[in-house]
């Protein structure tokens, strides 16, 4: 979807306290100036591809809701402002994804130049240097969008979060996989009690198939021992 299309559905959903979709004076107001009124009305109107992630912030905040719901595909269910962390530092973010998520050949961190190779075009080295040391504070969309790509993680894990990151190398393993991220996107929504349901669901069946690959190395163990002539 397109980010013009992305920011009529927010303007639709996250309405001004009068009820009525946000104007662009009343975001350059809310914003302090940092999205001015001539901002607004170029993203609306599809001439900004690109915009800016202080940009996309700056509205969110001002329209109270998480800044990672521009990232989302299905632009999130109504989601407060309150329910999403606060910002922490994308430079950091993505610096602990590069210690994470190692070259598979070497073992080692990928270069910035590895990088900017992967992403094919995307990012020149220069541009993953200046994000990844902090130089570079307002990397675009496409840019976000790019380097997470080229790690396997979603976009939103870039964002700001004041929380320290939790991605180990075996959870970056398995985002990779559709089926998962889909699990857990869908469960993330779902309230307290529900997750706890799904969770315990998952554990369950993690269960069953490590009893039954115990059972089945019994049985080899057995046959084994039977088939084995006696001395």
């Amino acid at each position: 979807m397109h980010v013009a299309q992305k920011f009529e559905h927010l303007l639709d959903t996250y309405r001004h306290a009068d009820g009525r979709k946000w104007t662009g004076a009343q975001l350059d107001d809310a914003t302090g100036g940092v999205v001015t009124r001539s901002y607004v009305t170029n993203l609306r109107k599809g001439r900004i591809e690109n915009p800016g992630y202080e940009k996309l912030r700056a509205i969110a905040k001002a329209m109270c809701f998480p800044p990672d719901v521009w990232f989302e595909d299905d632009l999130g269910e109504g989601r407060s402002i309150d329910q999403a962390e606060q910002p922490r530092g994308v430079a950091g973010r993505l610096e602990h994804v590069f210690e994470v998520v190692r070259n598979p050949k070497t073992g080692e961190p990928y270069t910035n130049g590895e990088v900017a190779r992967m992403t094919l075009g995307d990012l020149s080295e220069e541009e993953v240097e200046s994000i990844r040391t902090g130089a570079a504070r307002d990397p675009s969309v496409g840019q976000v969008v790019a380097l997470a790509s080229v790690f396997g993680v979603e976009p939103s894990y870039l964002l700001d979060h004041e929380s320290p990151p939790l991605l180990d190398e075996e959870l970056v393993q398995a985002l990779r996989d559709e089926d998962v991220r889909g699990i857990t996107r869908e469960s993330a929504r779902l309230p307290d009690r529900e997750r706890q349901l799904v969770l315990g669901i998952v554990r369950q069946f993690r269960d069953q198939t490590c009893t039954g690959a115990a059972h089945n190395e019994t049985v080899t163990g057995l046959s084994n021992s039977v088939a084995e002539p006696l001395h």
